[in-house]
């Protein structure tokens, strides 16, 4: 296979997924305008619909970054850097690609960099844990 095919595959298999990604916002979007009851509700159910209302949101937030990280990999790809790992320049697997589409490190590279977060976590936690006053909240 060509460069050249294998982008425009990539290409396109980019812009479905933003597509589909786009058109899920928007129908969340507007079936969260739509479902606004105009009932009146006692506290656990105004509970319940705000805790629903943040994880639509979270969800939302999710999606356009995504959004964001497949218009990111659309640029990388007119540009020629387009499945090359930003660490080690090395070519991410196109079955990676196919799978995160707007992966910027291969595989490698990836888990490299998850363990290196994990171990500061740990540390941090570690740190935290030492603390002389444990249950004393900061200013």
């Amino acid at each position: 296979m060509t460069n050249t095919t294998r982008n425009a595959g990539l290409r396109q298999m980019l812009g479905e997924r933003r597509r589909e990604i786009r058109g899920e916002v928007q129908r969340r979007i507007r079936d969260g305008r739509a479902d606004r009851p105009n009932a009146v509700r006692d506290d656990l159910e105004l509970s319940d619909a705000d805790t629903q209302g943040d994880i639509e949101l979270a969800l939302l937030q999710m999606r356009a970054e995504s959004l964001t990280r497949i218009d990111e990999a659309l640029v990388r790809l007119d540009a020629g850097e387009y499945g090359s790992c930003d660490t080690c320049a090395g070519e991410i697997a196109e079955r990676r690609l196919r799978a995160l589409p707007f992966a910027v490190r291969c595989q490698a590279c990836e888990e490299t960099r998850e363990q290196e977060q994990g171990h500061a976590r740990r540390l941090a936690q570690r740190r935290s844990s030492l603390s002389l006053f444990p249950d004393a909240v900061s200013p």
